[in-house]
């Protein structure tokens, strides 16, 4: 049911959604233009470049760390593509760059294996279980299969910590000391949720850093974009997200 909720939930928390709500909302209110134009500033306040990323730089505390030992294992959490239907294959989106920082990791002897976890996040779709295609592709690539782990049954990221730790055990590895990798506004939730799941001593690597360092051009400072919304929904999500975790115990 939680599951099903939070589909529910995120998409009622998009900035989108409560600007197009107000517009609907305007056409049977008598303060039709006040309310209209309160959209439009809300509008134009989720579509600012600077503002948004002034909110990445707050939000997004964990820098690149320093890896000056080799670490027995780098989790990378789902989320990073979907399946497309017809080839049966992973399409990676930009969150692909976690898989790929486990790679740098790996090729560079940071870390021994990777672990993917993460099954299938679709409400319609459950058999398509992304571990499995990340899989295939890592193979693919050229690391062998006894440097893969897979946990391929969450469906969120407290079920990430919960099975990872589950599987860890069973195969006697430490949990201790491990490498988490996820998006960078992803980071202050997954370090929460995985170390009441009892991970000690996380190295937390952030992957697609969505704010860069500080700019005063006047397109970015100015003139509102659409990737500045969805990744203001991006930080909502995590918000709402770590409230609701923390609610229930998880985090």
């Amino acid at each position: 049911m939680f599951f099903y909720l939070s589909k529910i939930l995120a998409f009622l928390i998009m900035p989108l959604f409560w600007i197009f709500a107000l517009f609907i909302y305007s056409f049977f209110s008598k303060h039709r233009s006040k309310i209209q134009f309160f959209a439009l500033l809300l509008l134009y306040f989720c579509s600012n470049a600077f503002i948004v990323d002034e909110i990445g730089r707050w939000w997004e505390k964990y820098p690149i760390p320093q890896l000056n030992q080799t670490y027995e294992i780098g989790i990378v959490l789902g989320g990073i593509g979907k399946i497309d239907p017809t080839e049966k294959r992973i399409e990676f989106t930009n969150s692909a760059d976690r898989l790929l920082k486990a790679l740098e990791l790996y090729k560079s002897g940071k870390i021994k294996k990777i672990l993917i976890t993460g099954g299938s996040g679709s409400v319609l779709h459950p058999e398509d279980k992304e571990s499995i295609y990340i899989y295939q592709y890592l193979k693919n690539v050229q690391v062998p299969d006894s440097d893969i782990i897979i946990e391929n049954e969450s469906k969120n990221t407290y079920e990430n910590a919960v099975f990872s730790k589950r599987l860890l055990d069973s195969l006697h590895v430490p949990t201790k000391n491990i490498v988490l990798i996820t998006s960078a506004y992803h980071l202050r939730r997954s370090v929460a949720i995985f170390e009441k799941q009892g991970f000690q001593s996380i190295i937390p690597y952030p992957a697609e850093r969505t704010s860069g360092p500080r700019k005063f051009e006047l397109d970015h400072c100015l003139l509102p974009h659409p990737d500045a919304m969805s990744t203001l929904y991006k930080y909502i999500h995590e918000w709402i997200g770590l409230i609701v975790y923390k609610l229930k115990g998880y985090a």
